[in-house]
């Protein structure tokens, strides 16, 4: 096997065992055994546990930033407010569920999560707020939302609920599907829309 190829096989058994048992009982072994080699060759790659525990951060918070983007992009381009907020809920649920593992990780953190990846999530997590905040004053100078909202707890109201949205995604799929928050977010914006 190539060796990225062989790096990809390794962190993707790594998230694998993280989110089977959690970080306290991650091992190399765990992770040889999940990728179905020795540990010779988890070595060959990772000098040791914590730089390939980094490289399953690395990874997996550079994809979840690059769907976000497309979620939440910085400018809005000719969407209307509803639009870009109907369409991003069902995106962002769809990136969830094509991708269950990374965003366990970030919405149902396993037991004995580290430090330093609750730091890159709630980093994550800021982005996308200002990326929210910016499109909620875009909305509001449009008088697509009433001008009196608090435009930051707008902001983290719906990056709440839509992480939310995402954990009722992950947990209970059939009972709730991307396309039930899609119908909801439009009665919702119908609601804070100026009368």
């Amino acid at each position: 096997m190539p060796p990225g190829q062989r790096r990809e096989q390794l962190i993707d058994a790594a998230l694998e065992v993280i989110l089977e048992r959690g970080y306290a009982r991650i091992s190399i072994e765990a992770i040889a055994r999940a990728a179905g080699i020795t540990r010779p060759v988890v070595y060959d790659h990772f000098p040791n546990l914590n730089r390939l525990l980094h490289a399953v951060i690395e990874r997996e918070e550079r994809i979840s930033l690059e769907q976000l983007g497309q979620v939440v992009p910085d400018q809005p381009g000719d969407q209307t407010p509803a639009e870009l907020l109907t369409t991003g809920v069902t995106r962002f649920l769809q990136a969830v569920m094509n991708r269950p593992a990374t965003w366990r990780i970030i919405l149902l953190p396993p037991e004995g999560t580290p430090p330093i990846v609750r730091q890159h999530v709630e980093s994550g997590r800021e982005e996308v707020l200002g990326r929210i905040e910016r499109l909620v004053r875009w909305s509001m100078e449009r008088s697509e939302l009433h001008q009196d909202l608090d435009v930051e707890l707008t902001a983290r109201a719906i990056r709440d609920w839509s992480e939310q949205a995402g954990r009722t995604v992950l947990t209970d799929p059939i009972r709730y599907p991307p396309e039930r928050y899609e119908r909801f977010a439009r009665d919702f914006l119908k609601v804070l829309a100026p009368s």
